[in-house]
C-alpha cells in the first residue's frame, strides 16, 4: 500500500503487510500505513479544473493512447517493481527523464535501460536534474520527470521542488529510498524525504506495496498536471523496486477529496457582472500572471474585444505579446513606470491567474487603491489571501475568458467599449518613461546585450535565466511574443536555475533557439551542467553577463548600505584587474566553443557568431558592475517611491 502523506506526521507501530513477502520492523514510522483522508491543514488546498492545464494531462478516464499501449511483458509475466515503475511512466507518455543514479535508485536505472521509448538525460548534479525537468515542463507544458537516489540525492532536489511549487510547474520527482525494513533506523543514505518535502510539494507518496505502483504513478501525473499544477514526489524503497509482481493497470485512482474540490465552470452571471464592471470603468487594466500562460489565445481575443492594456507579472511574460502596443510589459518592483502607473491610476484591475505577490504589490494597502478588483484564479487559497477582491471567480482562467469573450461578442454593439483616452494617457507615460540605459565609453551595457539578442533572434528564442540583475534585464529588454518562451525562477529566486533549465528546454524543443542569459554568480552554481550539454550535444547558447559581482545584492548595498561591500565581489581580490574565474576555460574543459567580448562595438558580431555556431556556445560578455536595474520600487514601497535614475557611480 502507499502512504499518501498528510500535513502532519502520524506515528504508528507498523504491522507486517498481508500482501508483502517482506516484514516491516516494529518501530515508529513517520508515515501512515493506511491511506489517510486529506488533512484540512494542507499547505495548499488542491483543486482541479474542468479544463486541464496541460495538453498531456491524464484525465480520470484512460485515453486511447493508454488503451493501445503495447507492453514488452506478457500480461501474466512477473517483473521487478522498477520495471513496473518505468512502464507506468511509458503509459503516461513520458519520453524524457532527468535521472542521476545511486545505490537506492539503481534498479530504476537498470529498468530504464530496458525501455525503448524513454531517454535519460544524465545531469551532473541532482539539482541540475530537477531544474532541467522544470525547464522541460515550463517550455513544453508537459510534466517534467526527475529521478534521484535516497539521502543526499533526494535532498538535492529540494530547491527544485520548492521552485516548482511556487511557480506552479508540473513535475513528478521519483526518489529511491532505503529498504522498508531499514526506514527509521538512520540507515546509510536515508532521509525521510516525504517529511522533508511535505510543504513544498503538491502531494507526495511513500510506496509501501509494489501493487500500488500503477495507481500511484497515475495519480501523481494527474495531481501534477491538473488544477493548479505543481510538483509531486514518489518515494520508492529499494526492496519494492526489486520485488517481483504482476501489475494491474486497471486500478482506479483514489482521490475523492481532490476530485470533490473540482471548480465548477464559471457561471454566466459572474462573467456578466465582470463585463458590466468593464463597461462602467474608464481606466481598466489587465494584470496577468502565470495562470494565464495556457490562455494566451483567449486573452488576446479579450484584449482585441475590449482594448484594455495588459501588464504582466514576471511569471506571465509572453501570455500577451510584449511588443504589442497594448502591452505595458512587466509591473512590480522592477516593472515599467507605465505599467505601475496604470495600476496606480486604474479604476478597475482585472487580475487573471495571479497571486498578488509582494514583489508586484509593494505596500499592499496602496496597491490599486483606487480600483475595483476582479480576481480570477483556479486556486481558491489565492483569492483574498493578500488582497480582497470586489468580484472573484474560482476557476480556470481559460474557461472564464472564453465565457467573457462570448458575452462581449454578443453585446459588442450595445457595449461600445472605448478606452482611447486612457490608452493615450498611458502612451504619454511610455514616451516619458521608456526603459532606457546609459553607455559609458566602450563598456557594454548589459541591457544593450539583451536588446541586440532580441533583435537578432526576432524575439523568437526560448530564454532561461539565473537570478539577479541579469534576470530583471532579460525580463525588461527581451520582447517575448508567446507563452513558454520565458523560463525563470520567479517565486523562489533560485540562483543556478538558468543553465539546467536551458537543457530541459532544448530537449523539449530541439528545433528552437535556446539561450541561457546568465550572470557570473548564478552560472557558476551549476556550471557542471556544461558537461551534460556537451555529451548530449544540445545547441544551448549561453549569454553570460559577467560583472564579477553578485549584482542585485550589490545594487542594494549601493542604495541602502552606503556601498559597503559585504562579500558580493566574486573575483579574486589579489588580481582585481583580471577576469576571475576564467569562464572560457570552464567551457573549454567541456569542449564547448567560447569567446569573450569587452567592447560595445564588437558585441553584435559576437552574438551573431554565437547564434550561427552549430551546437552549444558560451559568450562571456564583460559588463560594468556599476549598472543598476531600473525602474525600482523599494521593498514595501509604493508607486510614489519609484526610482528611475542613478547607478553605482553615485553615492546615496
Amino acid at each position: 500500500m502507499a502512504a499518501a502523506t498528510s500535513s502532519s506526521p502520524i506515528s504508528l507501530t507498523a504491522k507486517p503487510s498481508s500482501k508483502s513477502p517482506l516484514p516491516i520492523s516494529r518501530f515508529s514510522l513517520p508515515f501512515s500505513l493506511t491511506p489517510q483522508k486529506p488533512s484540512s491543514r494542507l499547505h495548499r488546498p488542491l483543486a482541479i479544473s474542468a479544463v486541464l492545464n496541460s495538453p498531456v494531462n491524464v484525465a480520470p478516464e484512460k485515453t486511447d493512447k493508454i488503451k493501445t499501449f503495447i507492453s514488452r511483458y506478457a500480461p501474466d509475466e512477473p517483473r521487478k517493481g522498477a520495471d513496473i515503475l518505468v512502464e507506468a511512466l511509458e503509459r503516461q507518455g513520458v519520453e524524457t527523464v532527468f535521472a542521476y543514479p545511486g545505490g537506492a535508485s539503481m534498479e530504476i536505472h537498470q529498468a530504464l535501460t530496458r525501455s525503448s521509448t524513454i531517454r535519460n538525460v544524465l545531469p551532473r548534479h541532482e539539482q541540475g536534474g530537477v531544474f532541467a525537468a522544470e525547464g522541460y515542463a515550463r517550455s513544453s507544458g508537459k510534466p517534467g520527470i526527475c529521478i534521484a537516489t535516497s539521502g543526499p540525492g533526494a535532498t538535492n532536489l529540494v530547491s527544485g521542488l520548492a521552485d516548482a511549487m511556487l511557480d506552479s510547474v508540473p513535475l513528478v520527482a521519483i526518489t529511491g529510498q532505503v529498504p522498508r525494513r531499514m526506514i527509521g533506523t538512520d540507515a546509510f543514505q536515508e532521509t525521510p524525504i516525504v517529511e522533508v518535502t511535505r510543504s513544498i510539494t503538491k502531494h507526495n507518496y511513500l510506496v509501501m506495496d509494489v501493487d500500488d505502483i500503477p495507481r500511484i504513478v497515475q495519480e501523481a501525473f494527474f495531481l501534477a498536471t491538473s488544477g493548479r499544477p505543481g510538483p509531486v514526489l514518489v518515494d520508492v524503497p529499494k526492496d519494492i523496486q526489486q520485488q517481483l509482481a504482476i501489475p494491474n493497470w486497471d486500478q482506479p485512482m483514489r482521490l475523492p477529496g481532490y476530485m470533490s474540490r473540482l471548480p465548477q465552470p464559471p457561471e454566466v452571471s459572474q462573467l456578466g457582472q465582470i463585463v458590466r464592471l468593464i463597461s462602467e470603468s474608464k481606466r481598466p487594466v489587465l494584470y496577468v500572471g502565470g495562470g494565464s500562460l495556457n490562455s494566451s489565445e483567449e486573452l488576446g481575443r479579450f484584449v482585441e474585444l475590449t482594448g484594455i492594456p495588459v501588464a504582466s507579472t514576471l511569471m506571465g511574460l509572453g501570455s500577451y505579446p510584449c511588443n504589442d502596443e497594448l502591452s505595458l510589459q512587466m509591473l512590480g518592483m522592477h516593472g515599467t513606470v507605465y505599467a505601475n502607473y496604470a495600476v496606480e491610476h486604474s479604476d478597475l484591475l482585472l487580475a487573471f491567474g495571479v497571486r498578488f505577490d509582494d514583489r508586484v504589490t509593494g505596500k499592499l494597502e496602496a496597491f490599486a487603491s483606487r480600483a475595483k478588483i476582479v480576481h480570477i484564479d483556479i486556486d481558491s487559497a489565492e483569492i483574498g489571501k493578500n488582497k480582497t477582491p470586489h468580484v472573484s471567480v474560482c476557476g480556470d482562467v481559460k474557461l472564464a475568458l472564453q465565457g467573457m469573450n462570448k458575452v462581449l461578442e454578443n453585446r459588442a454593439e450595445e457595449l461600445k467599449l472605448d478606452f482611447g483616452v486612457w490608452r493615450s494617457e498611458l502612451s504619454e507615460q511610455k514616451q516619458k518613461f521608456p526603459l532606457s540605459f546609459k553607455t559609458f565609453g566602450e563598456a557594454i551595457p548589459p541591457q544593450y546585450a539583451i536588446q541586440v539578442l532580441d533583435e537578432l533572434t526576432q524575439g523568437k528564442a526560448i530564454i532561461s535565466t539565473g537570478v539577479g540583475q541579469h534576470q530583471m534585464w532579460a525580463a525588461q529588454f527581451y520582447k517575448y511574443r508567446k507563452p513558454r518562451q520565458w523560463l525563470s525562477s520567479s517565486g523562489l529566486g533560485a540562483m543556478g536555475f538558468g543553465l539546467p533549465a536551458a537543457i530541459g528546454a532544448s530537449v523539449a524543443n530541439p528545433d528552437a533557439i535556446v539561450v541561457d542569459i546568465d550572470g557570473d554568480g548564478s552560472f557558476i552554481m551549476n556550471v557542471q551542467e556544461l558537461a551534460t550539454i556537451r555529451v548530449e550535444n544540445l545547441p544551448v547558447k549561453i549569454l553570460l553577463l559577467n560583472n564579477q559581482h553578485l549584482g542585485m545584492v550589490m545594487q542594494w548595498e549601493d542604495r541602502f548600505y552606503k556601498a559597503n561591500r559585504a562579500h558580493t565581489y566574486l573575483g579574486d581580490p589579489a588580481r582585481e584587474n583580471e577576469i576571475f574565474p576564467n569562464m572560457l576555460q570552464f567551457a573549454g574543459a567541456c569542449g564547448i566553443p567560447a569567446a569573450r567580448v569587452t567592447k560595445k562595438e564588437e558585441l553584435r558580431e559576437a552574438i551573431q557568431t554565437m547564434l550561427d555556431t552549430p551546437g552549444p556556445y558560451l559568450l562571456d560578455v564583460i559588463c560594468p558592475h556599476q549598472e543598476h536595474v531600473l525602474p525600482m520600487i523599494p521593498s514595501g514601497g509604493t508607486f510614489k517611491d519609484v526610482i528611475t535614475e542613478g547607478d553605482g557611480r553615485t553615492k546615496y
